[in-house]
């Protein structure tokens, strides 16, 4: 079963992007994306609420343009967490229904995380935050 391990191990997400996110778990799925689906929805289940115009501008939020940093390695990953209808991986668009996805939603900058199965040992961190919608005042993406 797939896991996620977080340091801290709060995390934040708008009332908008729960409501949304609420609504994708619930619709259906391809049996490849139960599993994350599932831990999706325990992640809604745990999340601090927070208004989408009081959400700070270093929580990793939906639509935001993140770069993150593999732990004890140079690697960094860049890309926006996306609904999945707007997937797409050339243009840098990651869904939130995929293991770095869900396990980002929600981060603070500087927040350690472990997406995935307990034995994947890669961990990675919130290096930057490059673009957040509601930072710039669009509380509606």
């Amino acid at each position: 079963m797939a896991t996620i391990k977080h340091l801290p191990s709060n995390i934040y997400v708008t009332r908008l992007d729960h409501s949304r996110l609420t609504d994708l778990v619930q619709q259906p799925h391809a049996a490849s994306l139960a599993e994350l689906v599932a831990v999706l929805r325990r992640e809604l289940a745990r999340a601090q609420l927070v208004n989408s115009y009081d959400i700070l501008p270093h929580v990793v939020t939906m639509n935001s343009r993140i770069k993150l940093r593999k732990m004890r390695s140079d690697e960094e990953l860049l890309f926006t967490l996306v609904y999945p209808p707007a997937v797409d991986a050339a243009q840098g668009r990651l869904s939130v229904l995929s293991p770095m996805g869900v396990a980002v939603l929600g981060c603070c900058l500087g927040d350690q995380f472990q997406p995935g199965h307990p034995t994947d040992a890669a961990s990675y961190w919130v290096e930057a935050i490059l673009h957040q919608p509601e930072a710039i005042g669009d509380w509606e993406s």
